[in-house]
């Protein structure tokens, strides 16, 4: 983040609805200065013809009516990273680009209804974004916030967390979604571009193992990844636990039970040798006088740190690099866009990219 030119000249101080918007690959939250907050699975659906429009009675589907629906609808899954390695698993999403990125738009548009806002107010969001998004990513989310927001800011998910719980230095933060895990060092000041790490250790990369782990042990067992994703959220764990996991799979459509155990916590703790090197690189290219503070003070956030026993996990690992304190956060659903809302009411009016007025004029 950094000023720039086409700034609002001041920040009204009424008649703003300030927007902290979370846009996940898996989930998207928004959390707003009028108190509301609210949360989506990141999934936009268009009725496929006329019939499943006049059945469905909407052009537009979100979150799990989205999914629901997934048979008579074209599903999107707009923000979904490591598109190719997904799709290869589940070809019902992302099939066209084009209307990719209108879904992006309508899940931003659909996102920011959900905060309620009134007819007469100015709407000023600040949308988390990976930490190495690329400059063409950050400008498709400024694209796509055209003649939803009025003014808009774009800042890395990590420092969005880290600036909500008011972890401003001395930190590192492990965020991790479905598409990626996000990474940033805070040292009391804007995290510069090499103070922030993006890997593909992440939920969807879970999905992935235990998907290929399944089919290769229980070949004859019918399911689908989102199937996989449903398992996996509801039974992750990487701590011992006192019972197995047993899931019911079809197989010729008769329903049997499985014990997919090992393979769960095989898939889940396959993201963690990845998370904790890039941490160690992190701590070990920073200024060594402070290392020590940093590497005990870990934040894990995201969707990834709600999997029981990740923390321990990832801190036994960065053990065996020297050592290390990992603490999950409280509110991983919403802490990503709490803290876009408080950089939101926070930031100078330099900050921020006014966008009504630029779209008016094209």
């Amino acid at each position: 983040m950094r000023p720039n030119t086409n700034a609002p000249q001041h920040k009204p101080t009424e008649g703003v609805l300030f927007v902290g918007i979370d846009l996940g690959t898996s989930h998207a939250a928004v959390a707003s200065s009028n108190g509301v907050r609210a949360t989506v699975d990141s999934i936009v659906a268009y009725p496929r013809d006329l019939i499943s429009r006049k059945a469905l009675g909407k052009d537009k589907l979100f979150g799990a009516d989205a999914w629901r629906n997934k048979h008579s609808c074209d599903v999107y899954r707009p923000m979904e990273k490591g598109a190719v390695k997904y799709r290869d698993l589940d070809t019902s999403l992302n099939r066209d680009a084009g209307r990719t990125q209108a879904a992006i738009r309508d899940l931003l548009e659909h996102v920011v209804t959900l905060a309620k806002p009134r007819k007469d107010d100015l709407i000023y969001g600040v949308i988390g974004a990976p930490a190495q998004a690329s400059i063409h990513s950050q400008k498709t989310l400024i694209e796509a916030s055209r003649g939803i927001l009025d003014c808009v800011m774009i800042c890395s998910e990590p420092f969005a967390v880290a600036y909500g719980l008011q972890f401003l230095a001395d930190t590192l933060v492990i965020d991790i979604g479905a598409g990626t895990t996000d990474l940033c060092r805070m040292h009391g000041s804007l995290p510069a571009p090499d103070d922030q790490v993006t890997v593909s250790a992440a939920g969807d990369a879970v999905d992935r193992k235990l998907f290929e782990l399944l089919k290769a042990t229980y070949p004859e067992a019918a399911f689908t990844v989102n199937m996989i994703k449903q398992i996996k959220e509801r039974h992750a764990a990487l701590s011992r636990v006192d019972e197995p996991v047993i899931v019911t799979l079809p197989v010729k459509g008769v329903p049997h039970e499985f014990d997919i155990t090992e393979q769960l916590h095989a898939a889940v703790a396959s993201i963690v040798p990845e998370i904790a090197s890039e941490l160690h690189n992190l701590i070990a290219d920073y200024d060594p006088e402070f290392q020590a503070g940093m590497r005990n003070h870990v934040l894990l956030a995201g969707g990834g740190s709600q999997i029981i026993g990740l923390d321990r996990a990832i801190e036994a690992k960065l053990h065996e690099m020297g050592g290390g304190k990992v603490t999950r956060v409280n509110e991983p659903v919403y802490a990503g866009a709490n803290g876009a809302l408080h950089l939101a009411q926070d930031m100078p009016a330099e900050f921020w990219q006014e966008i009504a007025a630029e779209a008016a004029a094209n």
